[in-house]
């Protein structure tokens, strides 16, 4: 249908959204080509202007710097004529030309703020960056536990956090380093274990440097089961890159061939996902570079994403093919190769006292011994043992005095836990008398501070539950000593300590993650220490 000036009628509005994201897209990879024209200033997508005046035309709009149309004048400017239309996705699109040139200006604007799944969080969340720091960023796929001793781990793909040029202890950061290049500051575990190969690319790497919470971002659920995807079945992921997206599986039992940087062609098993035409990703991608390691949950009749994970995102289309899709591990196959789980350790109260360990190191470091003459004045707690045993620290109490006679305890710089002490009181052993043990009747209306023997700081490693039972066990009144406010709560230093509270040891421990055994003991108490 023609209208009355002659030209085509408007395009229909559908067919215009379509057309503005493929007009987008071309600029966005063949826009830069057109700058290097020097009387172009600008490329875009704009409405065609006419006698000055917008219409409702979209149009690929050129800005020049001077608006010429005679061979003369184009050769003088050394430009070319701009083409009077442009052939996008089988549309010709018409051009606009417009005069207008660009200078710097100091208008001052409120700086673009980064995307939440890109920036430093604490706690840590699944669904936002994390990366090696030779990769440029990746997704942590979900919250999941050593199948041995519980520890939480961060769950991505081998080509997020380990790499060709990674190995097992490296340096993990969150966000990935291509989000925050800040590598000291976003440290926040090391790798654990990695594989490659037909179970799936898969890595685990520890959480030391911060709290976390299980939780995808934007998906609001736990994953707390794995399933088998099955043709057809809906499926939702929540990645650094494209945010939250559907697909649909669309191809089971798959092994894809997959080229690996400085690795080479490596078989990999698992399931492809195609988009879902109910629930279309914005801009037509349901994964892109950077959603890689993003768990992909089944969803349920309603659309909701649910607890069960169907698959570990690692793969999508080449460049240049228009056939959207993503591949995706199997869990049950990555979860037997990491030796990992779903399911959460038991409650701090399940973590048993173990205490200071004298195998701790190469060297055995045994427990700090009196002198025969103390040895009478050693309480005994209610079991008639004279050494009390907590998470990773063990003492022996003085009778006379109901302060420790020495404190013994374990650093493990290599998996150390970032806890706060918020909502922790200070409380007496029950198993020790009560009158055996100084309590807070001698803090009362005085500047009398309570003072940590084992620092607390030092003991906070292991898995979560370890590290959550120490930070409480630390607060025993046991463990515990009287010291003059000025001291305990003068300025803290970088490392987090008090300034007048010796924390080389601390600070040692964390930075090379070396293992410490260490003793507190009195003038009339014998013991050994190793690092």
């Amino acid at each position: 249908m023609a209208t009355k000036n002659g030209r085509t009628s408007r395009t229909p509005r559908p067919e215009k959204d379509e057309l503005a994201v493929a007009l987008r897209k071309f600029i966005r990879t063949k826009g830069a080509d057109y700058l290097d024209d020097p009387n172009v200033s600008s490329v875009g997508v704009g409405y065609k202007h006419v006698d000055g005046k917008p219409t409702d035309e979209l149009a690929v709009q050129f800005t020049v710097n001077e608006k010429v149309s005679e061979p003369e004048a184009l050769e003088a400017l050394g430009t070319s004529p701009l083409p009077e239309s442009i052939t996008v996705n089988g549309v010709e699109v018409p051009t606009d030309v417009i005069e207008r040139s660009y200078e710097p200006a100091f208008h001052r604007v409120p700086e673009a703020a980064t995307p939440h799944r890109k920036t430093r969080l604490d706690p840590i969340v699944p669904g936002v960056s994390v990366g090696h720091t030779s990769v440029s960023a990746g997704t942590i796929g979900c919250v999941v536990y050593d199948v041995d001793n519980h520890t939480p781990y961060m769950l991505s793909n081998w080509h997020v956090l380990h790499n060709a040029t990674g190995r097992v202890g490296d340096t993990i950061v969150q966000p990935g380093p291509h989000d925050d290049n800040r590598i000291n500051a976003n440290r926040v575990g090391r790798l654990a274990r990695s594989h490659l190969g037909p179970a799936g690319d898969c890595a685990v790497a520890t959480i030391e440097d911060r709290q976390f919470d299980p939780e995808i971002c934007g998906l609001g659920v736990i994953p707390d089961a794995i399933g088998e995807p099955e043709l057809g079945d809906k499926v939702i992921k929540s990645g650094r890159t494209t945010g939250i997206t559907h697909g649909l599986v669309r191809r089971v039992d798959v092994i894809a061939k997959i080229t690996y940087r400085g690795v080479g062609t490596k078989s990999i098993g698992g399931f492809e996902i195609g988009p879902d035409p109910k629930h279309p990703a914005a801009d037509g991608e349901i994964s892109s570079g950077g959603d890689s390691g993003a768990a992909w949950m089944f969803r349920s009749g309603t659309g909701a994403a649910t607890t069960v994970l169907a698959g570990l995102h690692f793969a999508g289309e080449a460049n240049g093919s228009s056939d959207e899709h993503a591949l995706a591990c199997l869990p049950q196959s990555v979860f037997e190769k990491l030796g990992v789980t779903l399911t959460p350790p038991a409650s701090e109260e399940a973590v048993a006292n173990v205490g200071y360990d004298p195998n701790f190191l190469s060297t055995p470091v045994p427990l700090p011994e009196v002198t025969a003459e103390v040895k009478p004045d050693i309480a005994k707690a209610n079991d008639g043992s004279e050494v009390l045993h907590y998470t990773h620290f063990s003492l022996a109490m003085r009778k006379s005095r109901r302060f420790a006679a020495w404190v013994a305890w374990n650093i493990d710089g290599g998996s150390m836990k970032k806890l706060s002490r918020k909502n922790i009181d200070f409380v007496k052993d029950p198993r020790l008398a009560a009158d055996a043990q100084v309590g807070n009747e001698l803090y009362r209306a005085n500047r009398l501070d309570r003072g940590h023997l084992a620092r607390r700081a030092d003991l906070l490693w292991g898995s979560l539950s370890e590290a959550t039972k120490a930070n409480t066990d630390s607060f025993f009144y046991t463990n515990i000593t009287p010291q003059m406010d000025d001291f305990t709560r003068a300025p803290a230093t970088a490392s987090g300590a008090s300034s007048r509270t010796p924390s080389l040891l601390m600070w040692t421990s964390k930075t090379s993650r070396c293992r410490h055994s260490v003793a507190r003991c009195s003038r009339t108490t014998t013991a050994s220490s190793g690092g």
